[in-house]
Parts: C-alpha cells; sequence; structure tokens
C-alpha cells in the first residue's frame, strides 16, 4: 500500500520530468548580445593595456583607441616603479570683448574637482582639466629653452596658429643621433605640443565663455604642477610641498572645435563654479 508521503511527493516528481520551455527568440538574441560584448570588452581591455605587440593589429586603423577612449582609458600610474607623485591644475583668464578689461585667474580644475569630491559616483567631467594640464606640461617641458620663450608670447588672428608652428619649427632639430643632447625640441616634439596647445586652448576657451560669457576676445590658460612631499620626509611634521612648477604661455585667439556644444558645458560648468565660489 501506497504511504501518504510517497503520494504527497509524487506530483513533484512528475513536474520536474517535464522539459523546460524554450526561451523567446529576443531573450536568446540579447543573450548572446551580451556574450558578445563582454567579450570583446575583455580584448579591447587586453589588447589596450597589455605592451604592444602585432597582436594589436588584429584590430583594423584606429577602431581600438576610438572604442578605448575616452570612457574606457586604463592608466596604471598609481604603481610602481612611477606613480602619480603630485597635482595638476589648469587656470584660465580672458579679455573682454572691450579689449582692455582683463578678468581674474580661475581654476577650472578646482571646480572640476568639486564635481567628484565625496561623490560615490563621479562624473568624468570632473578629470578633463587634468588631463588637458598634464598633456600639456609634458609636451611643453620637451621644449628647448629659446622655444618656450616663443609660446610665452601672445599669438593673435587666424592663423596664429600657423605662425607658431612655423617659428617653433624653426628652432627645432631632427634627431639623428647627433642631436639628442641638443636643448631644442625635435620635429616631433614641436608636433606633440602644438597638438597640446590647441586642446588646451579650445578648453580654455570653452571654460571662459562659461564663466564671463560669449563676449570674451582672448584668452590666456597656464598650467602648473606640485609634487607631493617627498618621500624621505613622510614622517617629518614640517615637511612642505615643493613650490608648484608654472608653465608660461601668452594670450591666445579663441578656438572653438566644430560640432562642441558650448550651452551643454556652460550649464554645468558655470553652475559649479557658482557653488563653490558662493
Amino acid at each position: 500500500m501506497e504511504s501518504e508521503d510517497a503520494r504527497t511527493e509524487a506530483p513533484t516528481s512528475r513536474e520536474a520530468l517535464r522539459p523546460t520551455p524554450k526561451r523567446a527568440w529576443w531573450v536568446r538574441a540579447i543573450a548572446a548580445g551580451a556574450v558578445v560584448l563582454t567579450a570583446w570588452q575583455v580584448f579591447a581591455s587586453f589588447l589596450w593595456i597589455a605592451p604592444y605587440s602585432p597582436l594589436r593589429e588584429v584590430v583594423p586603423g584606429n577602431a581600438l583607441s576610438s572604442y578605448m577612449l575616452p570612457m574606457f582609458g586604463q592608466s596604471w600610474s598609481v604603481f610602481a616603479p612611477e606613480p602619480i607623485n603630485g597635482d595638476y591644475h589648469f587656470n584660465v583668464r580672458a579679455i573682454l570683448a572691450d579689449g582692455e578689461t582683463e578678468t581674474g585667474w580661475v581654476s577650472a580644475t578646482d571646480v572640476e574637482l568639486s564635481m567628484i569630491r565625496y561623490n560615490l559616483f563621479p562624473p568624468r567631467a570632473g578629470i578633463q582639466s587634468s588631463e588637458v594640464a598634464s598633456g600639456f606640461k609634458d609636451a611643453y617641458d620637451a621644449l628647448g629653452g629659446a622655444q618656450k620663450d616663443l609660446v610665452a608670447g601672445a599669438y593673435r588672428g587666424d592663423d596664429w596658429e600657423t605662425r607658431m608652428r612655423d617659428e617653433l619649427a624653426a628652432g627645432a632639430v631632427e634627431v639623428d643621433g647627433s642631436d639628442l643632447g641638443s636643448d631644442r625640441a625635435s620635429t616631433e616634439q614641436v608636433d606633440a605640443y602644438l597638438a597640446q596647445e590647441h586642446i588646451s586652448a579650445a578648453y580654455a576657451t570653452q571654460v571662459a565663455r562659461a564663466i564671463w560669457g560669449e563676449d570674451i576676445a582672448a584668452v590666456q590658460f597656464r598650467v602648473s604642477r606640485q609634487n607631493i612631499v617627498p618621500f624621505g620626509e613622510r614622517k617629518n611634521p614640517d615637511a612642505q610641498r615643493p613650490d608648484p612648477q608654472m608653465t608660461e604661455s601668452g594670450w591666445r585667439e579663441l578656438v572653438v572645435e566644430p560640432g562642441q556644444n558650448d550651452e551643454n558645458f556652460a550649464r554645468t560648468f558655470r553652475a559649479q563654479y557658482e557653488r563653490i565660489s558662493g
């Protein structure tokens, strides 16, 4: 005679034998797409982080860099042997449309850092000026003394970048082995500086317009880097951070990139600027 327990469990066992219904086609398609996207993300990150090798050539053209930047860029500079040991600042001021009034300096970096401080979900907008400042400082430091004197001057007018390129190129050297010890930058270093100069002037223009409005005639930016307390003095309570290392750049004509959205930038940046400046 069948026990009460057996009769009770029998329907459950029969339910378990029923085949699992197939999932809808669109569910399977989404799952497959998610698997492919995850695999690509892992593979792309590996190619980007790993030292350069022929394997990177499997991704044609600049597709890899276009995918990884700016959202998925990786940096290991917080680790040894060369950890980050200093802060960058990007400062901006402007000449108003009357051609005479000069504004005071504003730290774009302080404004942006206030967006990410104590924020569990920090926006990428909070690190833009630091990245611009870092790139500019590296390129500026590679210039020779006479070339640094040139960029410290004012460059105005529609052709200012062409004139700067010609003047810097006139003092450049071709690195062929004999010129490696020269105090002048190579043509490649000059090109790298000009690219960073353009980016910095364009960013300074956006910052200036966000703060002082459209009626500005020229902008000036300066970049500083201040190292932290040296490791050997870390336990000294009276230790002071070294003085900031400043760059010198003169007044620049406004630089506006095609398709940039000044309105959205100004809405975000100015609101944060007013919040921290009171």
